[in-house]
């Protein structure tokens, strides 16, 4: 699976896409939903909520495992994707196009300071070895 290059990401392995209107949408990477397996459960924060650059705001469940989501960058929550309620299967489907939820950035240059496709490929085979 390659690592879209648009995107920035996490290395606690959320990914973060710059939206036309400013906001930024978030999800897990195919690398973190591959090694969770069949999602049944995703948690994600409230609308309003406010987050801290690293802070755990959500959960999602599989089959074998619970693992925490952590917010990429500060800000505040301006949409969850509720479709993952009844399906979250749809981030096993296609982990890039399944956002879990936006942010309204507190601080934009946070998103730059965010791993890029090849760091983020980096953490990854060095974590598989």
């Amino acid at each position: 699976m390659t690592v879209p290059s648009d995107l920035k990401y996490a290395e606690t392995h959320e990914w973060a896409r710059l939206e036309p209107d400013g906001t930024v949408s978030v999800g897990i990477t195919h690398h973190a939903q591959d090694l969770l397996g069949d999602l049944v459960f995703v948690e994600n924060p409230k609308l309003g909520r406010k987050l801290r650059k690293g802070e755990e705001c959500g959960v999602v469940e599989s089959v074998k495992a619970a693992s925490d989501i952590y917010a990429p960058i500060s800000g505040e929550v301006v949409a969850v994707n509720s479709d993952l309620d009844s399906a979250p299967q749809r981030i096993n489907e296609g982990a890039y196009q399944a956002w879990m939820f936006r942010l309204k950035p507190a601080d934009p240059g946070e998103l730059a300071e965010l791993l890029d496709a090849a760091a983020y490929q980096k953490l990854i085979d060095a974590q598989a070895h």
